[in-house]
């Protein structure tokens, strides 16, 4: 175990925040907790604002150095922190690490979030403000793209323009999924990685808003998400579970989910 201690601005239920921590674990290093309150703002303070231009989670502190952006944490992470590696020795698994990774920063996260907050979190957003409040409160997003797109999945949840559309690309992505895990025990071959590290916190959201029904035909995805869970770092999600956020994402998914199916059996 490190005695180095770092410092995580964080949130419990956040994938980003969860993959990190996923690392943090693997790796056995310390460190000192910051949890951020999403419902609250707590990442659109000025304050915070100056550690994290982008008003996200995570960020690291590392000697003092500031280090944002999940995917580029869990990469400086296994850069600085070597053992145990998480990155393949083979040139071609790496570039296949990286491939799965860089997939994500390029849509799927932002496609999840959209099926996330359409779905349950819109609800947490909206409880206790007025339209006004709820409209000030999103007006504090410092990127256009993603004010506009929060404000309209928010007000629109399944019905918004943009949420049938990211649940289609991650459905696309869970067939490449299903097939590299056909020909390999991992995502980018036979070595635990940050490829598994970076998507199973998404494994993990489509599991708790009960969108399960995805993989009925893909039994490789579910062997491979119940090996994850088992490993001794899935502590890092397991045991910063928000439990008030449990029946939302459950009852609404469950209730969601049949116009789900339909919708996607009619865009095969």
């Amino acid at each position: 175990m490190s005695k180095l201690e770092l410092e995580l601005y964080h949130n419990d239920m956040s994938t980003c925040a969860q993959k990190v921590r996923l690392t943090l674990a693997e790796k056995e290093l310390n460190w000192k907790s910051h949890h951020m309150d999403l419902r609250r703002g707590d990442t659109r303070t000025p304050e915070y604002k100056q550690l994290n231009p982008a008003a996200v989670v995570p960020t690291l502190i590392d000697k003092g150095k500031v280090i944002c952006e999940s995917t580029v944490i869990m990469e400086y992470l296994e850069d600085a922190y070597s053992e145990p590696k998480l990155h393949p020795t083979n040139p071609v698994d790496r570039a296949r690490v990286r491939s799965w990774t860089k997939r994500l920063d390029e849509g799927l996260h932002a496609a999840v979030g959209v099926i996330s907050v359409s779905i349950a979190f819109r609800h947490q957003m909206m409880a206790g403000r007025t339209k006004k409040e709820t409209i000030s409160f999103i007006n504090l997003i410092p990127q256009l793209e993603r004010r506009e797109r929060t404000m309209d999945i928010v007000f629109n949840g399944i019905n918004s323009k943009y949420f049938f559309p990211a649940l289609r690309l991650w459905d696309n992505l869970f067939t490449e999924m299903e097939l590299a895990l056909s020909n390999n025990n991992w995502l980018a071959g036979d070595f635990y990685s940050l490829a598994d590290i970076a998507y199973t916190p998404y494994l993990t959201r489509m599991d708790h808003l009960k969108f399960f029904g995805l993989f009925i035909n893909r039994p490789k995805i579910i062997d491979w998400y119940e090996r994850v869970k088992l490993r001794p770092n899935y502590s890092a999600i397991s045991e910063w579970i928000n439990e008030k956020y449990m029946p939302l994402m459950r009852e609404n998914g469950e209730e969601t989910w049949p116009l789900v199916a339909e919708n996607l059996k009619r865009k095969m």
